[in-house]
């Protein structure tokens, strides 16, 4: 039955924290406790290709209510939304975005300047990004990290949009534990993230 599978799954991971939270005292306990982080890696995209002196900006990336957080975000179902609770991201998941976003841009070499919204350099483009899914979903016989996010670039004085495009991807974990499903995400990320570093960078 697939309440027995879910119970199963909380178990494995350390149970899952619903959103919504628990009682006072569970969440004073929760609070008490310092969670695992776990960070994940940048991939640059191809270092050949079309080369610019413009300056790009990476906003800060736009995401639901349920993902602009630091927590892991599992859906049991299609409905339910929860979180495990023995792991976080080093920071908010759309500063985590940013800073790979940056990162990956960066590593190519054919930007003349990346960096983030906050400071630097009049920007001539502008990537903004959505984040539309960076969840594990319980398939009922594995986890599985999918993340989708559309991007646009724009130009920054002029506002006008030069190009947009959605990627997504998914990755099944090795196991149930929370460092194989980051693993999972992280896989996720190695396919896409050189893949949006080569769009943007043969666009800006």
């Amino acid at each position: 039955m697939k309440s027995l599978d879910l119970t199963r799954r909380a178990t494995l991971l350390g149970g899952m924290a619903a959103l919504g939270g628990c009682g006072a005292l569970g969440a004073l306990n929760t609070a008490a406790t310092p969670l695992p982080i776990y960070d994940l890696s940048a991939r640059s995209g191809a270092s050949a290709g079309r080369r610019t002196n413009r300056t790009l900006v990476v906003a800060r990336p736009e995401a639901p209510a349920t993902l602009d957080t630091d927590r892991i975000m599992v859906r049991p179902d299609a409905v339910s939304v929860a979180y495990i609770p023995a792991a976080r991201w080093g920071d908010d998941l759309p500063e985590v975005v940013q800073s790979l976003l940056v990162r990956s841009l960066s590593g190519t070499g054919r930007i003349g300047y990346v960096g983030r919204a906050e400071g630097g350099p009049v920007p001539d483009r502008a990537l903004l990004t959505r984040i539309d899914a960076f969840e594990v979903v319980d398939t009922g016989e594995s986890l599985t990290a999918r993340v989708a996010m559309s991007l646009t670039l724009i130009a920054d004085r002029s506002q006008r949009v030069i190009a947009s495009r959605e990627f997504a991807g998914q990755a099944v974990a090795g196991d149930e534990t929370p460092r194989a499903v980051v693993q999972a995400f992280q896989t996720v990320l190695d396919a896409e993230l050189p893949a949006m570093a080569d769009w943007v960078a043969s666009r800006a």
